[in-house]
């Protein structure tokens, strides 16, 4: 069979298999901390905060990214997200202030010192956001009545702070780790697993609601409806592959050189323009200001009151309206500073490169950005309506923890890492002279490289 000749290929290949080894290791560390309980944190605890995740969608989502081990009070609860966070900060600096502008221009140097800032922030963030999640534990304690747990003193707050902002550190030192000795983009990895490591639970959970013989099988739909669903998250996920994976080619004509005795140029290339070339980025952005209206819930109102509130739910009709106004408007936003077709019309020029029907410079430079216009609306609409898919699935009575893999940052991440992962231990198989994992054309992986 071609998929066991294929899986002996990659075992024959001494630099991908220890790739693979050294990978599946680091993600073992990864998934055993999941489950390491801070010190001096009763059951009764993480009994109450289990309960609070299970009711809000929002947190339900970071323990999600987080693998489960937000709800289970871990030391890697706050997972890698503060990285993440602090990486789309460093990002958006690149854009405003020429200080980082001039770090992004000086190549290798400059991208350490990058790498370096962002640490920093991470660091400053989780000084932050470690109080505020046991605040938030305390509370749901408080909250639910629990008699006999002692309350946090300022030392516990201290050194449970620093426990979690090293877990952390932790988690992301494991995700370079993983990009160095590894395979595939590390913290795009991690966050996979996350992930991956929520979807047995949540399709068990599912099942025991659909199939007849299980707890609240009655009046659920059976396996049929369960099928469907099958289906129907197979459809959505072939959609975001092609999501991911859609280009407008450009044809470029380079112009005919003759050096010695050798011609160079007068190929047809082309410039792959992506239709989603903002990846996921658009609806981090949009997640993270929505996360205010959490925030701003959380302070004494009561549940439900208020237009806050109305935005904390996110399977209601404003939430998921606002949320998608949002990720088209940052699509474009995105699109715009990291697609810049100047720099594309000036190196096509630089190099005797043209457009066949275009005049070089300018009209090439307004040539491009109508291209970009043209394909960016019908990616951003269909961005967002992946990113609000899980409302739709609760809708049709699918589990909250289940309607998550419909769409969403979830799946979007989890098409892209494999993909890219797929396409390096290609790369692997072709430069050692053997097939490919496919048997017509080439895993075509994204361009960012991240699922950031």
């Amino acid at each position: 069979m071609r998929l066991v000749q294929t899986f002996k290929n990659i075992w024959s290949i001494d630099e991908l298999r220890d790739r693979l080894l050294v990978t599946l290791l680091l993600v073992f560390i990864y998934r055993i901390g999941c489950y390491v309980v801070l010190p001096g944190v009763s059951p009764a605890a993480i009994e109450a905060l289990s309960s609070f995740t299970q009711k809000t969608g929002m947190m339900q989502l970071l323990d999600m990214f987080s693998g489960g081990a937000f709800s289970q009070a871990s030391i890697f609860a706050l997972g890698i997200m503060p990285y993440i966070t602090a990486s789309i900060v460093i990002q958006l600096l690149g854009m405003v202030l020429p200080a980082f502008q001039k770090m992004q221009r000086e190549g290798e140097s400059g991208r350490q010192k990058m790498i370096q800032y962002t640490r920093y922030l991470t660091v400053l963030i989780l000084v932050i956001q470690a109080p505020a999640y046991l605040a938030n534990m305390q509370y749901q304690v408080l909250q639910a009545g629990t008699h006999g747990v002692a309350t946090f003193t300022f030392w516990n707050y201290l050194s449970l702070t620093i426990i979690l902002a090293a877990g952390s550190m932790f988690i992301m030192w494991l995700g370079e780790r993983i990009t160095d000795r590894g395979i595939g983009n590390g913290i795009s990895f991690i966050i996979l697993i996350g992930i991956i490591a929520r979807l047995p639970g949540a399709f068990l959970y599912e099942i025991s609601g659909r199939v007849p013989g299980t707890s609240t099988a009655a009046g659920q739909g059976g396996l049929v409806m369960f099928l469907i669903e099958i289906i129907l998250l197979f459809a959505v996920t072939i959609g975001a592959v092609l999501l991911v994976q859609g280009t407008r080619k450009v044809p470029v004509q380079y112009a005919k050189r003759i050096v010695g005795n050798r011609q160079y140029g007068g190929a047809r290339q082309f410039i792959p323009l992506k239709v989603n070339a903002a990846g996921v980025m658009p609806i981090i952005f949009a997640q993270a200001i929505m996360f205010i209206p959490v925030t701003l819930a959380g302070f004494g109102a009561k549940a439900g009151s208020g237009f806050f509130h109305a935005l904390t739910d996110i399977n209601g009709f404003w939430y998921n309206f606002i949320f998608f106004i949002m990720i088209v408007a940052f699509t474009y936003f995105y699109t715009a500073i990291t697609v810049r077709p100047k720099q594309m019309a000036e190196d096509l020029k630089r190099n005797n490169g043209f457009i066949p029907g275009v005049k070089p410079g300018k009209k090439t430079e307004d040539y491009l950005n109508e291209i970009m216009d043209r394909i960016t609306l019908p990616g951003s609409i269909f961005l967002a309506i992946v990113a609000i898919l899980p409302a739709f699935a609760r809708f049709f009575g699918i589990s909250q923890n289940f309607a998550q893999f419909f769409g969403g940052t979830s799946l979007l991440i989890t098409v892209g890492v494999v993909l890219d992962t797929l396409r390096q231990i290609e790369s692997h198989l072709m430069m050692h002279h053997y097939d490919g994992l496919m048997k017509d054309g080439k895993i075509q992986g994204r361009t960012t490289g991240s699922a950031y």
